[in-house]
């Protein structure tokens, strides 16, 4: 039985409005592993981050997010103000209750809700990286921001626009669907790249994936190697290809052996640079959300948040 101050943090929206419908289930159950605590539903974008500035100010030992990637990343940056983390002994943990859950399956965590309550109670909180990237929003101003899974640059931030923009319309989106569609009319941007001290060539890039976690787009594993401890980046590069290469190709994403292919490069770092060659457009997403575009520097913030998962012990 969990005896920490503890607030729960619902996201009722997400996996489709599903977490609203199950909230009576999920409440008893956390009644079984926790004897007290405290909750809140979110009403509107970016709530979830000052909920949990308020609770961890109050003295909050533990955050349990209820709900997908968008909600996980609201509630990571609600640990920081002013670029501090406000107490580096709170926990967080998650009831994964979303469409995608992609940072939860590089953390081992189960899909059942009971599965995931015992690890919850019974895990030990470990350290994870965090990524902090600063960019330009959609209002044009610098803007910093924390992300605990994978910042995406190229055609996936447009493929994030577009299934988010179904979502709001209630429509169906298929990430994979969606990315195929949004390929055919896709111009491919040139990016300027400096990675730690080094700059790359001018080239470009259909993906440029900078990854704490393995998998992104509801199942992708576009870093099978990242470790979300080791302190570095996997940053995945894949240059342009035509339509109907990437096509041919496409299906590798789901195992990982895009790491494979001519066009695709990995790198390990924990800091990089990334500026549109040209003045157009390159939207940026982090953790499955548009949030604005390049120009944008990415740093590593080493064992940074206290989390409950199943991550292997590494020697």
């Amino acid at each position: 039985m969990i005896k920490l101050k503890t607030q729960v943090i619902i996201n009722p929206a997400s996996a489709q409005g599903r977490t609203r419908r199950r909230w009576r289930e999920i409440k008893e159950a956390l009644k079984t592993f926790i004897r007290e605590f405290q909750y809140e539903f979110t009403e509107k974008p970016l709530q979830a981050i000052e909920l949990t500035r308020q609770a961890i100010k109050s003295g909050s030992e533990l955050i349990i997010g209820v709900g997908g990637d968008g909600t996980l990343n609201e509630i990571a940056n609600g640990f920081f103000e002013e670029n501090k983390i406000i107490n580096p002994r709170t926990e967080l943990a998650i009831v994964p209750s979303g469409s995608g859950c992609d940072f939860m399956r590089s953390l081992n965590l189960p899909v059942s809700l009971k599965q995931a309550l015992q690890i919850i109670a019974k895990a030990i909180a470990r350290p994870v990286d965090v990524g902090r990237v600063t960019y330009i929003n959609k209002e044009g101003k610098k803007e910093q921001r924390f992300f605990l899974n994978v910042a995406d640059f190229g055609v996936g931030g447009e493929v994030v626009h577009e299934v988010n923009r179904k979502r709001l319309e209630r429509k169906a989106s298929s990430y994979f669907w969606t990315l195929l569609t949004t390929m055919i009319h896709y111009r491919q941007k040139k990016i300027r790249l400096k990675i730690e001290d080094q700059e790359l060539p001018e080239n470009e890039y259909l993906i440029g994936a900078v990854a704490n976690g393995r998998i992104f787009g509801k199942g992708m594993k576009i870093a099978p190697l990242a470790e979300v401890d080791d302190g570095l980046f996997d940053l995945v590069l894949i240059k342009g290809m035509k339509f109907f290469e990437f096509l041919r190709n496409s299906w590798k994403i789901f195992t990982g052996a895009h790491l494979r292919h001519p066009k695709t490069t990995l790198w390990k770092a924990r800091r990089l640079e990334a500026h549109p060659a040209q003045e157009e457009k390159v939207v940026l997403e982090l953790d499955g959300e548009e949030v604005g575009r390049l120009p944008a520097t990415f740093e590593i913030i080493p064992s940074q948040l206290l989390i409950k998962a199943k991550l292997e012990v590494r020697p």
